[in-house]
């Protein structure tokens, strides 16, 4: 008999035990559950694919800029070489063409500059596919800045963050609000760390990717570009990307010439605009298949490499260039009308290269025609040329992207320099105020909308 009651008092237990489990289990569901609909679990993924964000455009920058250094050595040594090898590199640059345009026929939202995709994607009206436009992304985008190509990085490195936070978000599933600040988070990052810009990177996705704001939008964008930016300085050394440090502030006399800077840099920035969809529509009406689209401006890279290497590329080095080399006004307006035509003319081709970097560039040249002018005229002393060579830059991005206080940040960021920001808020003023008494509409958002209308003509 005892031993009955003893047999049933452990079976009672075991049942017992395991609804305590049960509960446990239940409990424990509920928690973890409970903790993954936080915003600190949401803000702990967003650092995590800041981590990721950054290790992958390190990789992209490390590779560009190894790219770079050997299409340098490649127009250097070609001159003093059989002529065959120069048929054998024009014959590379066709084969690197053809893969261009395979990639933008097969996956069109690799084209281009990569925001226009990214705003789409955030507005629920483009879908991208992080495999295989990642993979395909960094290809083409490493083939056409690395090859010449008058285009930026930042483009790409804002698509390839925002296709990083799409393949965490396939393991880590988020939906609505919180699946999209994910998605800005990371684009943040990306460009984070091709500038070495964390606040740049939080201005931009409150100002260029949402109409509005919110401390989980912030805490989550705040995070990943963080995280971003310390990769990129750990692997690849945490400067400036301009030095530019010894400027100093502009005296109060010559604040109505940055007044000036700013108007001329958005009567231009609109012309750079107008030429990019002009390109656009030339492309289409000429009905050059996309296959080989990216040929023609591969083959104007060849004498551009040759007799003006400062129009190769993005314009990095061309911007360094400005304050030391002492080159003539004619010379420098020529450098402008060239890298406005030839920045046109690659963008048109729908090869996977930004505009940031390019125009950039045009801003630099344009603050560094108008400098050297008033210096000239003994309007302002020579030294300050630099000053517009940076102002001329935030001018330049005002306008053309029509974000101004991104641009502010940004220079300030690049140039590593605070003892000119009051002439940055003031020349990016008056170039976003003369922009929209030009009616000129932000350069993203025409272009997504060109994508959107062209997607709504082939399906």
């Amino acid at each position: 008999m005892a031993r009955k009651h003893a047999l049933l008092f452990c079976a009672d237990n075991r049942v017992k035990m395991r609804r305590d489990m049960k509960q446990n289990k239940k409990n424990l569901s509920f928690i973890i559950r409970r903790w993954y609909i936080s915003r600190l679990a949401l803000i702990l993924q967003s650092i995590f694919t800041g981590f990721i964000t950054g290790l992958v455009v390190v990789l992209f920058r490390r590779l560009l800029s190894h790219a770079d250094t050997l299409r340098a050595w490649i127009y250097r040594t070609l001159p003093v070489l059989p002529p065959y090898w120069t048929a054998i590199w024009i014959l590379a640059l066709a084969g690197a063409g053809l893969f261009m345009g395979w990639a933008s026929r097969t996956r069109p939202l690799i084209k281009g500059s990569g925001i226009p995709q990214v705003k789409g994607v955030l507005v629920g009206q483009l879908h991208m596919s992080w495999m295989p436009e990642l993979p395909l992304k960094l290809a083409a985008g490493l083939l056409a800045l690395g090859l010449g190509l008058s285009l930026g990085r930042e483009g790409p490195s804002i698509q390839i963050g925002a296709y990083v936070g799409l393949a965490v978000l396939s393991i880590f599933r988020r939906s609505g609000q919180k699946h999209n600040y994910l998605i800005s988070a990371a684009a943040a990052s990306g460009l984070a760390a091709a500038f070495n810009a964390p606040l740049a990177g939080l201005v931009f996705a409150l100002e260029e990717l949402w109409p509005s704001f919110s401390p989980a939008l912030i805490a989550c964008t705040m995070g990943a570009a963080m995280m971003a930016t310390t990769v990129a300085g750990v692997l690849l050394g945490s400067g400036t990307v301009f030095d530019f440090r010894q400027v100093e502030a502009l005296p109060l006399g010559d604040l109505p010439w940055v007044v000036l800077l700013g108007i001329v840099c958005a009567a231009l920035g609109h012309l750079f605009k107008g030429a990019l969809y002009g390109s656009l529509n030339l492309y289409d009406r000429l009905r050059i298949p996309p296959l080989f689209r990216p040929l023609i401006p591969l083959a104007v890279s060849v004498p551009v490499g040759f007799l003006l290497f400062d129009l190769s590329g993005g314009g990095h080095t061309l911007i360094e260039s400005l304050p030391h080399d002492g080159r003539t006004l004619r010379f420098i307006v020529s450098l402008l009308g060239g890298k406005l035509l030839y920045t046109a003319l690659c963008y048109g081709s729908g090869a996977a290269g930004g505009i940031f970097l390019p125009l950039l560039a045009c801003g630099a040249l344009t603050g560094d025609a108008l400098g050297t002018i008033l210096s000239g005229m003994g309007y302002i002393a020579s030294e300050r040329v630099l000053n517009f060579i940076i102002l001329g830059m935030a001018g330049f991005f005002a306008s053309t992207a029509q974000a101004p206080v991104t641009g502010i940040v940004l220079i300030l960021e690049m140039c590593g320099n605070f003892n000119h920001l009051s002439s940055l808020v003031l020349v990016s003023f008056s170039s976003f105020v003369t922009a929209e008494l030009l009616l000129s509409r932000p350069v993203y958002a025409v272009l997504l909308e060109r994508i959107l209308s062209t997607m709504r003509k082939t399906a």
